[in-house]
């Protein structure tokens, strides 16, 4: 078995997830009381989120990349980032370290292939939802990407931010969220990308007919799976 190496921390609520469906997926598919070897690097958000919001991603990189070179030489064989937003950094943390890392869009790409999804609604922070560096993963296999409008865009990034970070869930916010992706699915949306690691913690599939892609559950599992290989 190989040790994943993890960056966490962003949020911790979050990563706690990631920790579940890791070890779920190693026990259920050795059986027993096999659980994952992995090594956890966990930053401080805060920090994190002072430079995504001024726009030094420069800085917010070298903190992940310091991160990744910790478990590097800790014996991690590979790294996997447990948040959407900060895979705008890979490439500055490619180049600091030695091991591969597995990217969350490439994970849900092949998940919404193996789906037959062609057109996909993305909900995400701001940035994930506005920029480039994830959403040209997923076209970059075929896959139409729509966004919620601008107004819409500020509600699910304010919702992160305030609340589910925080570990704050509330019925309100879900009903929001469900419209939101009602209005993807009815503007052509064969289904849904839960495209923040914390949307999970506040949307499940059973609240919506609408197919969702969880990337914190898609991610988990092909970190599991890649450390079986």
């Amino acid at each position: 078995m190989k040790t994943i190496g993890l960056i966490g921390g962003m949020s911790w609520e979050s990563t706690v997830t990631y920790y579940q469906v890791i070890n779920k997926t190693i026990q259920k598919q050795l059986g027993g009381l096999h659980s994952a070897k992995c090594l956890m690097y966990s930053v401080d958000f805060q920090e994190i989120e002072e430079y995504q919001s001024t726009g030094q991603w420069d800085k917010s990189g070298a903190v992940l990349s310091a991160a990744a070179v910790s478990l590097e030489k800790a014996g991690a064989d590979f790294i996997i980032i447990c948040t959407n937003t900060m895979h705008k950094v890979i490439p500055m943390i490619k180049a600091k370290i030695n091991i591969p890392i597995l990217h969350i869009a490439e994970a849900t790409a092949d998940k919404l292939i193996e789906n037959h999804i062609q057109t996909v609604g993305l909900l995400g922070t701001k940035y994930t939802m506005t920029q480039d560096f994830y959403k040209s993963k997923l076209t970059e296999k075929g896959i139409h990407v729509l966004v919620p409008s601008e107004e819409d865009i500020e509600i699910v990034n304010s919702i992160i931010f305030q609340e589910l970070c925080q570990g704050q869930i509330k019925e309100s916010s879900k009903k929001e969220y469900l419209r939101i992706i009602h209005s993807l699915y009815e503007n052509g949306a064969q289904g849904v990308i839960l495209g923040c690691t914390e949307i999970g913690l506040l949307v499940h599939q059973e609240d919506t007919s609408v197919l969702l892609f969880d990337t914190t559950t898609i991610h988990g599992e092909m970190a599991a799976h890649h450390s079986l290989l």
